[in-house]
């Protein structure tokens, strides 16, 4: 059962919605909501929750109710946090909101596949992001990110890339030991130096797709 309020300017979600328990899909992007009920967790047979571009500036920590979400999407809001614990999605977005940092709830979506965080304030990445030896794709364009951790080198999985518009000084020598890396993205990178390009031109010998 699928619910698809996509741009009905709603202000607010109706308190109805929140007995539509059999919902699998709900899309609430772009609806000018300011805040959301808890509630929200009576909808545990939801696998996709879209609550993009709106003016969210927290979401409920019901939200980690929802056993059997797979995709969430945060982007364009308003938040400065996240709820401590999230459910276990493949697929999170919570581009376009002034974290300032990847909370630490982030280490623990091990089952997380592809990760979304581009434009939120970023000036460094957690160790702990080393965790997510399932995550195929990486996206963290337009952040302020001098450096990168030695633990993505424990990102196993991962396929793409991308650090497009980050005021990057170096790369880690870990980068050059993912298995799976097949596409790298420096596009409006101007700040590393050259000492990053033997790193770069072996990535490429192995044919991974190095964009700059």
């Amino acid at each position: 059962m699928n619910g698809d309020f996509w741009k009905q300017t709603l202000g607010r979600v109706p308190a109805s919605l929140w007995r539509e328990t059999d919902l699998e899909t709900l899309v609430l992007a772009e609806n000018d909501l300011t805040d959301l009920s808890d509630e929200i967790g009576h909808l545990v047979h939801l696998r996709m929750l879209d609550l993009g571009h709106n003016r969210l500036t927290s979401v409920p920590a019901s939200l980690r109710a929802l056993a059997r979400l797979d995709f969430l999407y945060l982007h364009d809001n308003q938040l400065t946090a996240l709820p401590p614990s999230l459910p276990a999605v493949s697929y999170l977005n919570v581009g376009e909101n002034p974290l300032g940092a990847l909370p630490p709830c982030i280490s623990e979506l091990v089952s997380l596949v592809e990760l979304r965080a581009a434009s939120c304030g970023l000036t460094s990445l957690p160790d702990e992001i080393g965790r997510l030896t399932n995550l195929r794709e990486l996206h963290l364009r337009d952040n302020a990110l001098t450096s990168l951790p030695s633990a993505v080198g424990a990102l196993v999985a991962l396929r793409q890339f991308d650090l497009r518009g980050n005021p990057l000084a170096a790369l880690p020598p870990s980068l050059a030991t993912l298995p799976r890396l097949d596409k790298l993205d420096l596009r409006w990178v101007k700040t590393l130096p050259p000492a990053a390009d033997g790193l770069v031109d072996g990535l490429r010998s192995r044919g991974c797709l190095v964009y700059r």
